[in-house]
């Protein structure tokens, strides 16, 4: 691509809005889009949706979560949960201290992010008297791993011994809590239209030096899941487009297959199916978030921003029941966590203490708000071994939405 940012401005259309990265940025995005052009013609021309999304995300040295921007926080492109305000964290120990307390064991965290939920998560473990026998971290970014470690020995040096990296799923046996934070939102996923009856697949193509969006024949695993989806959702007009997500199901039974006894945690935002593909949300929810700032182009400044989907829930469902897994809940964050004791946490802090009370009422304010992080983000449990019903779904269970 161009060096030259003039020429880079030209072909992003900085006109709309979006900050305009530095040079040493625009470099290292040009440098992504040369690799993703030479991928797209070892391919013979072209590279489903999907597959473009892996590279622009997970590309070694380049992809967004590979390279070593920061991501997470005010500075970053967006703010988590856990970024938030620590008593997520804390709400969500205390959903671990109850799994631990039955059956033992581990705490299992995908895509630990900056490390703040695990350090949070820990901290207050600890204080609660009920540490894990591990304290388990998958994520495929080296540099978020570095983060990590970094992190977690400023603040916790006394239980470092405890905390292990997997470069893959745990060892079969696994007892405990598995925790996936805004892990699915960040999967690759195919894209797909409905034209006149049939199922047509978005693509990736090479235009010179840059990159840009195609429709065409679908592949035959896309366009049999897409049918099924459709046979179920015969009234979705023509024109519609929307996601699949393709790999969280091998994700999920690969994670059932490793699971003795315990509880699973999705967290993210999304939908139950009907909600997700529904003639109205004809676009799809494909959404790129780039400075604090949300678009919906996933071809801005590949390597620059994140690209995320919402999460379909009832296919999840579906994964776990088939893989012997049991649904024990499904509701919104705002209520698993003032079921976690969200309530006595905040009545704990010290109104005089200004400045800290301000902070925790706006944290606490951002998660549980509709308007905010409170009804757009989901919690769905499985389980399997566990007596006890956990405590996350004790206030409202909307399970009957699946």
């Amino acid at each position: 691509m161009p060096s030259d940012s003039s020429a880079h401005r030209d072909q992003r259309a900085w006109t709309s809005g979006l900050p305009e990265p530095d040079r040493e940025m625009l470099r290292q995005s040009e440098n992504l889009v040369e690799l993703i052009a030479g991928r797209i013609d070892h391919a013979g021309g072209r590279l489903p949706f999907d597959q473009f999304m892996e590279l622009a995300l997970y590309a070694p040295g380049l992809g967004y979560y590979s390279a070593g921007s920061r991501k997470f926080g005010e500075s970053g492109d967006f703010i988590t949960a856990p970024e938030t305000s620590n008593v997520f964290a804390r709400c969500l120990a205390r959903q671990c201290r109850q799994v631990l307390e039955e059956v033992g064991g581990d705490v299992l965290e995908f895509g630990a992010g900056s490390g703040v939920l695990a350090a949070d998560l820990l901290a207050e473990l600890q204080a609660l008297g009920s540490l894990p026998d591990r304290y388990l971290i998958v994520d495929v970014s080296p540099d978020l791993k570095a983060r990590q470690k970094a992190l977690l020995q400023q603040r916790l040096p006394a239980v470092m011994d405890r905390i292990f990296w997997l470069d893959g799923f745990p060892e079969q046996g696994f007892r405990g809590s598995v925790i996936a934070n805004e892990v699915l939102d960040a999967m690759p996923v195919h894209r797909f239209r409905v034209d006149r009856g049939r199922v047509q697949e978005q693509y990736v193509e090479a235009a010179g030096k840059r990159l840009r969006l195609q429709w065409g024949e679908a592949s035959p695993l896309l366009r049999a899941a897409a049918e099924k989806l459709l046979a179920a959702n015969p009234g979705l007009p023509d024109g519609f487009e929307s996601e699949l997500n393709l790999r969280s199901v091998p994700w999920l039974q690969a994670m059932s297959g490793c699971f003795a006894a315990g509880l699973m945690l999705i967290i993210d935002y999304g939908y139950s199916r009907a909600e997700y593909y529904h003639p109205q949300r004809d676009r799809g929810t494909l959404m790129c978030h780039y400075r604090h700032r949300a678009h919906p182009d996933p071809l801005f400044c590949p390597g620059l921003q994140d690209i995320t989907a919402h999460v379909d829930f009832t296919a999840l469902a579906e994964t776990a029941l088939d893989a012997g897994l049991a649904v024990c809940g499904y509701t919104t964050q705002a209520y698993f966590l003032l079921s976690c004791g969200l309530e006595q946490l905040l009545a704990e802090s010290d109104p005089g203490d200004v400045k800290r009370h301000l902070m925790l009422t706006q944290g606490v304010k951002r998660l549980l708000l509709p308007s905010e992080m409170g009804e757009r983000f989901k919690v769905l449990g499985f389980t399997r071994g566990l007596k006890s019903q956990p405590i996350g779904f004790s206030l409202k269970d909307m399970r009957g939405r699946l």
